[in-house]
């Protein structure tokens, strides 16, 4: 079974609550359009979302934890601190494999059945994604490095995250912060051997909107000819947002 970990973030540290609803029931709604039944929806928030939408296969874990300060490194540790208690969760349910899903992005609807049929492979990397920023009648194919830009990239063999026993939760979440971000998994994987496969399709689409918690870069006002060739290249990427992509990815509209 796979397990799809969704961390949210605190109506109190939220720009908007109701925008963030609207972009996680989206979220929720690509999660449980899975292709196989052999799933578990794992949301680890302080407050439930104000959304419609219900789906047996959701559960809701309530915490009270500290609202995190404004700088990046403290966004992150709430965020890796319910990805803990969704991956302990986890593990009671049985799950073979876990995937950390942004509470904004989408998710192809083939994840759980492609897992269901390789139930003992160590994981896959997420390398070839969607990026769209909401609204836009485009998407942009990212054919590599998807698993580097984007957090919801890797879905990983449950029993692979070394927790250690003795550590305390606060010592656990750094631990996660250090070596089970998108970023270095990999790397502290392919240290004890264990190897993760790409996965051979795009299985997510990065969400670019104003709630989210990573800021893009500021404008440079002198673009040289390299970057200029980078961005046409980038440009080349975009193709109309059809509706065989919505239908895989949930992907419709906001109001």
């Amino acid at each position: 079974m796979l397990a799809f970990i969704i961390p949210l973030k605190s109506p109190k540290v939220s720009t908007s609550w109701e925008a963030i609803s609207k972009l996680f029931e989206r979220s929720i709604r690509s999660v449980c359009n899975q292709t196989s039944s052999n799933f578990q929806a794992i949301v680890v928030c302080n407050e439930k979302p104000q959304i419609q939408f219900s789906h047996p296969h959701i559960t809701y874990i309530e915490v009270d934890f500290p609202l995190p300060r404004s700088d990046l490194e403290s966004k992150d540790f709430d965020r890796e601190r319910k990805v803990l208690r969704g991956l302990n969760y986890a593990r009671q349910l049985g799950a073979s494999h876990v995937m950390i899903v942004d509470a904004d992005d989408c998710v192809s609807k083939h994840l759980a059945e492609f897992v269901s049929d390789r139930l003992q492979e160590n994981g896959w990397l997420i390398r070839r994604g969607y990026w769209y920023k909401d609204g836009s009648k485009y998407i942009k194919i990212m054919r590599k490095g998807f698993d580097r830009y984007c957090g919801t990239s890797t879905i990983i063999k449950t029993d692979l995250y070394n927790l250690p026993e003795q550590f305390t939760e606060e010592e656990l979440t750094w631990h996660i912060y250090k070596y089970y971000r998108h970023r270095e998994i990999k790397n502290t994987l392919e240290k004890r051997g264990k190897i993760l496969d790409t996965l051979p399709f795009a299985g997510a689409v990065y969400i670019k909107h104003g709630e989210n918690l990573l800021y893009g870069q500021a404008q440079t006002p002198k673009i040289s000819i390299k970057s200029r060739i980078l961005r046409l290249k980038a440009f080349l990427d975009y193709r109309i947002l059809t509706p065989a992509i919505r239908e895989e990815f949930s992907l419709y509209d906001l109001a």
